[in-house]
Formats: C-alpha cells, sequence, structure tokens
C-alpha cells in the first residue's frame, strides 16, 4: 500500500490549504478584455450541442474573444476515461467539468460546454460553483423521435439492442431544464439560427464584447 493510501478524504480536506494567486480573476479578464462565463448546453444524445457549441466557439473566436470548449466525448477520453455511465459515474463526470469549467473562468475565459448532463441536481450543482451570473444553460430541445431519428453516433440502436446500459432517454432519465437561458431546437432550427440566438442573448446580457483585431 502506498503512503497514505488510506487517508479519508475529510482528513486530506483538513490538511490541504487553498494557494492564492498574485494575479487574479479580474485581472486575468480584463487582460483579455472579456467577461468569463459558461455557456453549458445540455440536451438528448443527437440534439445538436456539440454542433451548436462549435458554431458559437468559432464566432466568438472570430471576434476575438478568449474561449475554450468541453465535449462530452472529447473529456471522457482523457480526464474522466475512468467513468462509466451509470447515475453515480454521470454525477461524477459533471462535478470534474464543473471544477474544471470554474479553473477556466478563473483564467478569464469563455467556456463552451456540449454534455448531455441529464440530472438537474448537477447541472445546478455546476452553477452554484461558479460566480452568480456566469452559468447560462442552453437547452437543445429537439424531440427525441428527431434525435433518435438522427442517431449519429449510432447510440441509440445500440441502446435498443441492448448493447448500451444506461443511455439516457431509453433507460435513464433526462430531466429538461425548467427555466433554461437559451432554448433551441434543431428540428426547426438551423444552425445559424442558433448561433444567432445565442449571440443575441449575450448582447442583450452585456456579456459580448466584440474585440477589434
Amino acid at each position: 500500500m502506498r503512503q497514505g493510501e488510506n487517508t479519508s478524504a475529510s482528513t486530506l480536506a483538513n490538511n490541504v490549504v487553498w494557494q492564492t494567486s498574485s494575479v487574479t480573476k479580474a485581472q486575468r479578464a480584463v487582460q483579455k478584455q472579456q467577461t468569463p462565463y459558461v455557456l453549458w448546453f445540455t440536451g438528448y444524445s443527437g440534439a445538436g450541442k456539440s454542433t451548436v457549441a462549435n458554431a458559437v466557439e468559432q464566432q466568438l473566436f472570430d471576434l476575438n474573444l478568449h474561449t475554450y470548449l468541453l465535449d462530452g466525448d472529447n473529456i471522457r477520453h482523457g480526464l474522466n476515461k475512468d467513468l462509466n455511465f451509470n447515475d453515480t459515474d454521470r454525477t461524477e463526470n459533471i462535478r470534474r467539468v464543473g471544477e474544471t469549467t470554474k479553473l477556466l473562468l478563473d483564467a478569464g475565459l469563455i467556456v463552451i460546454t456540449a454534455f448531455i448532463s441529464p440530472f438537474r441536481a448537477e447541472r445546478q450543482m455546476v452553477r452554484e460553483l461558479v460566480n452568480k451570473g456566469e452559468f447560462i444553460e442552453i437547452f437543445m430541445n429537439a424531440p427525441l423521435e428527431i434525435c433518435e431519428g438522427r442517431d449519429p453516433k449510432g447510440l441509440y440502436k445500440k441502446a435498443r439492442a441492448g448493447e448500451i446500459d444506461s443511455f439516457t432517454a431509453i433507460d435513464s432519465n433526462y430531466e429538461p431544464p425548467l427555466t433554461p437561458d437559451i432554448t433551441l431546437d434543431t428540428s426547426i432550427m438551423s444552425v445559424d439560427e442558433c448561433v444567432a440566438n445565442v449571440l443575441a442573448y449575450l448582447r442583450s446580457a452585456g456579456k459580448l464584447q466584440e474585440q477589434p483585431r
């Protein structure tokens, strides 16, 4: 057994002290001339989260803003590759993403995420991790039959065949946001229309400081 392997989480917490940086979050934001916030895309698999999130990041980048996109599949290739898809691991997946998001916001970045994040409690957990007004919830409200018809990764087919357990909307629940900041439906809206809606919201909320190149 490695030294300290049996140390409890509570004991560790009592012996770990936060190291304060001499450069603050506010200073990093001023340097980048922008307001940090997270655009949190949630919805069924196939609802268009990654597609629209990627297009939004491209638009913000083109406006000379400093961004970073966290995508569910990419995160599970590295940071969260040890996690499964049961409810407990899904919650831990989002907890880690939330903590990563908090660090990126502290760096002064605009963070864009694309995760099914099926449970309201886990999305609320992330909201409470960051400052008030920094969490912008975007509900990709494409109907399930449309998402399953698209099935871009063949996951619905596998779930229906019993090859995947705990798949959202098949044998695991999805809890839609009750009061999302933005609602988009890719069954009736183009990607460009979705992006335009997001940018319009950011402008109206005073969160889009467009910078000349």
